[in-house]
């Protein structure tokens, strides 16, 4: 007997399972301690998107309290939180006790990894829902999170003072992009300043990002003249035309365990350049806070985009298009529409072989617009842009 070749190596079936929900479920994935290794949590992650989840991935050495921030900010609906360490029964009633004081005590908390039988009463009693040890199959997990889902109220406990404000923003942005009403009393205000970053995948649009927003917390901090408020991110990514699900990784570039909440930070899955909600969230960020918790910059990241897709340009003030050396030279950037919504072009990756190549090419298109030479890995050029597109 032969075996075809498009006959998939794994018994796991790309099928959405989550069509009978009231809403995709939000599932944070992130990994507390030392532990360095994240392959089992990504097979975790595309087993949820395989299952039509929107899986938020927050990356290794995540503490509770930035896990909990995550949790928070992305409105999920269940925690799973992978532990390969000695340090489960001190990481787990952490999180636990964070999501309180940040306004989600309600979420449910999953834990897996190599737990003992024996810690695992222990863990339930600290306020873990449901623990999961190796060898439990990808469907029971899937289910799980399933069953975890329930209808999104309008209104989160708490929801208008200290933590809680954030948590209902949360909600707020959730329901307008489902396309759902939202709470009649919410503020709505455009932020001062709207950025949009866009450019082909693997670009290295969601580092650029987490760079730029980590410098402007710096110099707002320092107090320089331009960098008043907070700033915020929201960064798009493909829904899977066949489950619905989407993987939604750009949030583990940003260091949140040494920004803490200065950066408001959400995550969202789109088909195509459908921004309809977009309207929306924009000022629900803007007018969710007061005072010096303002939001008055926010960066919005596109889906990794190709040479048509330019609808970004009709929501933002300004517009950087960020390439990579090696994309084409200048006849095929003269075909991409994209390079026209451009305000300043970024050379990113230029370090890279052929980066000379591209700024002379792009020279030929860009006219009057500026050109800007960033590494975002080592957060060389990083400060040049921000100030080019926030001044």
């Amino acid at each position: 007997m032969t075996t075809a070749l498009n006959v998939p190596t794994t018994e796991f079936e790309k099928k959405d399972r989550c069509a009978d929900l009231p809403h995709r479920p939000r599932v944070l994935l992130g990994k507390m301690g030392l532990d360095g290794h994240d392959r089992g949590v990504k097979v975790i992650a595309r087993a949820l998107r395989d299952s039509g989840v929107h899986v938020i991935y927050s990356g290794l050495w995540q503490t509770p309290r930035s896990l909990a921030i995550s949790a928070r900010d992305e409105d999920c609906d269940v925690i799973c939180a992978s532990m390969m360490s000695n340090s489960h029964l001190v990481l787990g009633p952490r999180l636990i006790e964070e999501l309180k004081s940040l306004g989600r005590g309600d979420l449910p908390v999953y834990m897996g990894g190599i737990l003992p039988q024996e810690d695992i009463p222990k863990l339930i009693e600290g306020g873990i829902s449901k623990c999961f040890t190796t060898g439990v199959g990808l469907l029971e997990i899937v289910n799980a999170v399933h069953g975890a889902t329930r209808e999104r109220t309008q209104e989160v406990p708490g929801g208008n003072e200290g933590s809680g404000i954030t948590a209902q923003l949360a909600r707020d942005i959730s329901l307008a992009h489902d396309g759902k009403p939202v709470r009649a009393n919410a503020k709505r205000r455009r932020p001062r300043r709207v950025i949009g970053v866009t450019g082909s995948p693997g670009a290295g649009k969601s580092t650029l990002v987490a760079q730029m927003a980590a410098e402007f917390v710096r110099r707002e901090q320092a107090g320089e003249a331009g960098y008043k408020g907070r700033c915020a991110v929201v960064a798009y990514d493909p829904m899977s035309p066949i489950t619905s699900g989407a993987l939604l990784g750009d949030r583990l570039r940003v260091d949140f365990n040494t920004l803490d909440e200065r950066v408001y930070y959400r995550s969202l899955a789109i088909r195509g350049e459908d921004y309809a909600s977009l309207p929306a969230v924009i000022e629900l960020i803007g007018g969710a806070f007061d005072g010096e918790n303002a939001i008055d910059t926010l960066f919005i990241e596109t889906v990794g985009a190709g040479q048509n897709e330019t609808k970004i340009r009709q929501f933002v003030d300004k517009t950087a298009v960020v390439l990579t050396p090696g994309m084409g030279d200048a006849v095929q950037m003269d075909k991409a529409g994209i390079l026209e919504i451009a305000d300043l072009f970024v050379c990113n990756k230029a370090d890279h072989p052929g980066e000379h190549e591209l700024v002379r090419d792009l020279r030929d298109v860009a006219g009057r617009r500026p050109i800007l030479e960033t590494v975002a890995t080592r957060g060389q050029g990083v400060s040049e842009l921000l100030e080019a597109l926030v001044g």
